[in-house]
């Protein structure tokens, strides 16, 4: 490692090509990592490195280094419409190369399959069948696997080996082997037989040719990393989702009348209108016409949000319903859903510390795998054995050992679980987070708006007997109510206006504010007035009003013509979400604590209601930070979940961060993990998605270290021929890749409501 840079970092992120095993990615981020300040984490799944470096040390530099180590690398996409581009090209590029990959897979097996169909079937050979297998052989030894032996010279160049080395020397040692028994050993005599056995043996008569293996190895090898390639692009489809959702071009409204224009000219301020159908551009704030829009592959939510003047969106939305015209908000890296992708690739740039572990194996493995094949070869020699039984044991060896596996382990199961994540509405920074969550036992909940809406709603309406009843009493409530500014006033007329959908309010007339009462007006020419409850009240409205104060809720009073008519409770209400979020946190062995600025009569009824045993109210955000140190001290390890301002030291604070997605950016970009749909349910599913991810990593290290702690020793006693090497070695990175994938279909718990709601949509 270099010396410490004199300043911060600047990141920066290289695409590199050529990598095919945690060898690989050892000896990049080594050499990246010798330039002065530099550090570097390299993911083998995306084929990306993300560098850290000192502003003086430019991204040319950085390129250079890893060409001049054998490696392929390019700068990162350029901004705004070039990048678009770009990125076009790129997958044109990656189309290509597939087509290829598959175009060599198929020469090679229509060239392989009649030479392993001869050697392993006695009863197909044929006179000279040996002479036909060698000249079918013999381009897939050199052009099949050529793409092996150019990666293993360009290593030799550069004092190092990895997993292409191995396969190089097993191919052109086993053709080697077989030319050298055609043309010298006998085996080309024209009536030569060769038997067939899945484990090695010495020939009693002319030398065994081993064409099988030369070209069984290049068959497989290409077969496992043209179907892993698959697997690993399989785990990036989330991500891929969720750039995909990004507009191409946008209808904008202006003087000149609306008109088509790409996405990147579109600017703050402007806009721009939304069809049925549609995805709206970027994020912006509705300014005529209502509908419903569709959130679930932005945020996870299922149901469609209704929305109207005034109402946010959300860039990547679906319209479902009518006309909407938007006002633009944020535009390109600002957007909501440009910071969900890039947390999404951010977090599938780490390395779990398992991972680390493995990678630092993979470093040394290459080097001790080619010792051991060498000292396998000398000790068969010395030992008196058949040359051709200690050159097969020697190729057996080389192609079965296997760090690809190594390497796939962390970043194929990080990218299916991130973006299995993302789906649900959950975004980790990285894997560092997972392995923090799956071992938090304290989490500390704010209460407004994290367990509660965060604004204030009508939550009960009592209406006195024998009077006007409940909704006429509400909509002249409402009606008058109009005209106020306070915050009681406004969910007031905003019930009113949500349960006579069907008529508009009335207008008032001779409106009047007193204050620190309420207001007054004139409603279809009766006195209405909304008032703070004071003297004698009927007994059902005096036990509503007991019961508003034991709840810590806004009681207000209706009078029409002097008579009191009804009582209004007016609160900030739980979320439905959060009693289940509660309960499965307890199931999950997690103690909640609440944290709140609020009252205690308001945060004791909140607590009361969720079962939480330990609240503390009239918190500052020192008292929340203070909070967390204490309960870390008292030995647990504690998540804060958050939504303002006033959590952000909280957050940084806590050995987890977790922000609402509906919170402020302060308490966001503190935060490890943010719950997109802004619904608490959201931290049940990520505490079980982190705890099956690491799961998965555990089961894919145990694998590869178990793979070769296994068939590195059966070949080493001759009990593995080199083609069943080659097929077992692809098939180890293939069950890892297999594994991960798994997480891609991962289901959470689903609590009832939410299967009833899934039942019913289905029955649609």
């Amino acid at each position: 490692m270099g010396a410490e840079p004199p300043g911060p970092l600047v990141v920066t992120d290289l695409r590199v090509g050529g990598m095919t095993c945690a060898a690989c990615v050892r000896r990049v981020e080594k050499i990246l990592a010798k330039l002065d300040g530099v550090t570097a984490t390299v993911n083998l799944a995306t084929g990306l490195a993300r560098v850290g470096h000192p502003a003086d040390i430019l991204p040319e530099v950085l390129v250079t280094a890893v060409e001049k180590a054998g490696y392929e690398a390019a700068l990162p996409e350029p901004p705004a419409p070039q990048k678009r581009d770009e990125a076009a090209g790129d997958e044109d590029d990656a189309e290509a190369v597939t087509r290829r990959e598959r175009e060599r897979l198929i020469v090679t097996a229509l060239l392989a399959v009649p030479v392993l169909m001869l050697s392993m079937v006695p009863s197909l050979q044929f006179r000279n069948w040996q002479w036909l297998c060698f000249v079918l052989a013999a381009p897939v030894a050199v052009w099949s696997a050529w793409p092996f032996h150019v990666r293993a010279v360009r290593g030799l160049r550069h004092s190092t080996a990895t997993m292409d080395t191995l396969v190089s020397l097993g191919v052109v040692a086993s053709f080697s082997w077989s030319a050298y028994a055609l043309f010298l050993g006998g085996a080309g005599d024209p009536g030569m037989r060769m038997p067939f056995s899945l484990l090695p043996s010495a020939s009693d008569g002319p030398a065994h040719v081993y064409l099988e293996a030369a070209v069984g190895v290049p068959l497989f090898v290409l077969t496992g990393r043209f179907l892993e390639a698959r697997a690993r692009r399989g785990t990036g489809a989330a991500l891929r989702s969720l750039a995909g959702l990004a507009a191409k071009e946008v209808s904008v409204r202006d003087e000149h009348g609306e008109r088509s224009v790409p996405i990147e000219q579109l600017g703050v301020g402007q806009v721009f209108a939304v069809r049925p159908g549609e995805r709206v551009a970027t994020d912006g704030r509705v300014v005529e016409g209502s509908s419903a829009v569709d959130l679930s592959l932005v945020t996870g939510e299922s149901d469609p949000v209704e929305v109207g003047p005034g109402s946010p969106l959300v860039g990547g939305a679906v319209n479902t319903g009518g006309l909407l015209f938007v006002r633009a908000t944020a535009v390109g890296a600002d957007t909501r859903l440009a910071r969900i992708t890039e947390l999404v690739t951010q977090a599938q740039a780490g390395k779990a510390r398992a991972q680390r572990l493995a990678d630092a194996v993979a470093g040394v493995f290459v080097p001790v795998v080619l010792t051991i094949a060498v000292t396998v070869l000398g000790f068969w020699l010395g030992a008196g054995a058949d040359p051709q039984a200690a050159i097969t044991a020697c190729v057996a060896v080389l192609v079965v050992a296997c760090p690809c596996a190594l390497g796939l382990a962390t970043p194929t199961a990080l990218m299916a679980a991130t973006g299995r994540g993302a789906q649900l509405g959950v975004l980790v920074s990285g894997p560092r987070t997972l392995e923090t969550l799956r071992h938090v036992d304290t989490v500390v909940l704010d209460k407004t708006g994290t367990l509660t809406s965060g604004h204030m709603t009508v939550v009960r309406i009592t209406a006195a007997p024998g009077g006007l009843g409940q909704g006429a009493a509400l909509r002249l409530a409402g009606a008058v109510e109009q005209g106020s500014e306070h915050p009681l006033g406004r969910a007031v007329a905003a019930h009113a206006r949500r349960s006579s959908a069907e008529e508009p309010l009335v207008p008032v007339r001779d409106f009047e504010a007193v204050p620190g009462r309420g207001v007054r007006g004139r409603v279809d020419g009766r006195t209405v007035e909304v008032v703070a409850p004071d003297g004698e009240l009927p007994t059902a409205l005096a036990d509503a009003l007991a019961a508003a104060e034991t709840a810590a809720h806004t009681p207000v009073l209706v009078r029409v013509d002097g008579v009191a008519e009804a009582l209004i409770a007016v609160g900030d209400v739980v979320r439905p979400g959060s009693y289940r979020a509660v309960h499965r946190l307890r199931r999950l062995g997690i103690r909640p604590v609440l944290a709140t600025g609020d009252r205690e009569a308001p945060a004791r009824a909140v607590a009361d209601a969720l079962g939480i045993d330990e609240v503390h109210a009239r918190c500052t955000p020192e008292d929340k930070a203070a909070l967390v140190g204490r309960l870390q001290k008292e030995g647990g390890r504690v998540a804060v979940v958050g939504d303002g301002v006033n959590d952000a030291a909280a957050l940084a604070g806590a050995d987890l961060g977790i922000a609402m997605g509906s919170g402020t950016d302060a308490a966001i970009g503190a935060a490890d993990l943010t719950l997109v749909r802004g619904d608490i349910e959201a931290l049940g599913d990520a505490v079980l998605l982190a705890r099956r991810t690491l799961g998965t990593i555990r089961a894919n290290l145990v694998w590869a270290f178990g793979y070769n702690a296994v068939t590195v020793p059966l070949a080493m006693v001759g009990l593995l021929t080199p083609m069943v090497a080659a097929a077992a070695m692809s098939a180890s990175s293939l069950l890892v890749v297999g594994n991960s994938l798994r997480l891609r279909a991962w289901q959470p718990s689903a609590p009832p409501a939410r299967e009833r709601r899934r039942r019913r949509a289905g029955h649609r």
